[in-house]
C-alpha cells in the first residue's frame, strides 16, 4: 500500500452552501477517509451525519467547533495559525452579506499568511482533491519565515523612549509644587 499522510482538513460553509459542501464530502468520501477534520458547528454536525450514513463502518475523526458567527471562525483561525490545518474547504456565499464578514476575510487572510491551501467553491475543491499532491505523502507545504517581521522592533529603543516620555510627564512641575506647599 502507498504511504498515507493524514491531512488536517478544515470544513466551513455558509448556510446557502451547506448542502453543496455536504454533497461534495459525500462524493469524495473515499478520498477523505482517514483524514482529520475540523469544522464549524452546524456544518460539522451535518457533514458528519451524512458521512456516517453513507459509511456507517467508518470512524470519522471530527472536531466540531462553535458555529462560525459564535466564535467558530476564530477557533478555526487559531488552528490555522497553530499549524493544525493543512487544507481549508470554505464554501462561501458571495451573494449574501454575512454579519461576520470580517471573520470570513480574516480566515482567508490567515490561510494566505500561513500558506495553507484554501478554496471557497466546489470547482476549486474538486481541483484540489483531484490533485496528485493531495494524496502525496512526500509533499510538504513550505511554511513562511516571518521571524524578521516578528523581531522588527528588536534593535529599536521604543520601550526606553516610551518610559522616558511617561516619566517626564510624571515629574512634578514648579506649579504642582507651589499648589502642594
Amino acid at each position: 500500500m502507498e504511504d498515507f499522510l493524514k491531512r488536517n482538513i478544515g470544513l466551513v460553509a455558509h448556510d446557502a452552501n451547506k448542502k453543496d459542501l455536504i454533497e461534495w464530502c459525500l462524493w469524495n468520501s473515499k478520498k477523505l477517509m482517514g483524514h482529520k477534520f475540523y469544522s464549524t458547528g452546524t456544518t460539522g454536525h451535518l457533514i458528519l451525519e451524512a458521512l456516517s450514513k453513507k459509511h456507517p463502518e467508518v470512524e470519522w475523526d471530527f472536531t466540531i467547533l462553535n458555529s462560525g458567527p459564535l466564535g467558530g471562525d476564530q477557533q478555526m483561525g487559531s488552528l490555522i495559525v497553530g499549524g493544525s490545518i493543512d487544507y481549508l474547504f470554505f464554501f462561501t456565499d458571495p451573494m449574501t452579506l454575512q454579519p461576520h464578514d470580517s471573520d470570513v476575510r480574516a480566515l482567508t487572510r490567515l490561510c494566505n499568511v500561513e500558506n495553507i491551501v484554501v478554496c471557497c467553491n466546489r470547482s476549486t475543491a474538486d481541483h484540489i482533491i483531484s490533485s496528485p499532491l493531495f494524496q502525496d505523502a512526500t509533499y510538504k507545504q513550505i511554511k513562511p519565515d516571518y521571524s524578521a517581521y516578528a523581531h522588527r522592533f528588536a534593535n529599536q529603543p521604543l520601550v526606553e523612549e516610551a518610559v522616558e516620555s511617561v516619566n517626564e510627564k510624571d515629574e512634578p512641575t514648579d506649579k504642582d509644587e507651589e499648589k502642594a506647599g
